[in-house]
């Protein structure tokens, strides 16, 4: 079992100390995944990759609402849910009216105004993932960890447990369906 998988197992069954312990452990991987996930954001993200991983570990290791850990993919593939999640929550703030959502964005002065679409584009796909995770929960999982945590199909396939041709067929399954509904999305919003 590694130190992580160990830590985790303490965590679970209720140890205070043991959440102290992992974040050492973890911070650097969590890092990279936070810095690769605002890579793909807009420039001038006002969330630094430091904040997300703080924000997103604290989501996972909340006493109060103690989570089992299968493994240490299995803790991974949760802190990328909970990364995409603070990201689709700071782009439905970003929107909401009071936070000057119905506002042109304008990068510099005497420039043609730009539309901060990114904020709408990561709602939307929230919410299709969503949508799809209700009749094909795995093909969701198999695109968080490859969309989200930017890992192969054979690391995907060992985190859920299946074979990487499974998790190929997944994805390009989930790909489709979701092209296919960002096309009617875009219809739909054009009408």
């Amino acid at each position: 079992m590694s130190d992580v998988t160990q830590i985790l197992s303490q965590i679970e069954s209720g140890d205070p100390s043991a959440a102290e312990q992992l974040l050492p452990l973890v911070y650097d991987e969590l890092r990279k995944l936070a810095a690769v996930r605002l890579a793909q954001e807009k420039p001038g993200q006002t969330l630094q990759a430091t904040a997300l991983v703080h924000d997103a570990y604290l989501r996972l290791v909340d006493q109060e609402q103690v989570q089992h850990w299968n493994s240490r993919g299995h803790f991974f593939a949760a802190a990328a849910e909970a990364m995409r999640r603070i990201l689709v929550e700071q782009a439905r703030r970003k929107l909401a009216v009071r936070h000057g959502g119905e506002w042109n964005r304008i990068s510099k002065l005497g420039e043609d105004p730009v539309v901060d679409g990114e904020s709408e584009q990561t709602v939307i796909i929230h919410d299709l993932l969503d949508h799809l995770g209700t009749t094909h929960p795995r093909q969701v999982e198999v695109v968080k960890l490859r969309m989200f945590m930017q890992l192969t199909f054979s690391e995907i396939a060992e985190v859920l447990g299946l074979s990487a041709d499974t998790t190929e067929s997944d994805w390009n399954f989930a790909r489709a369906w979701l092209k296919r509904e960002w096309d009617k999305n875009q219809l739909d919003r054009s009408i």
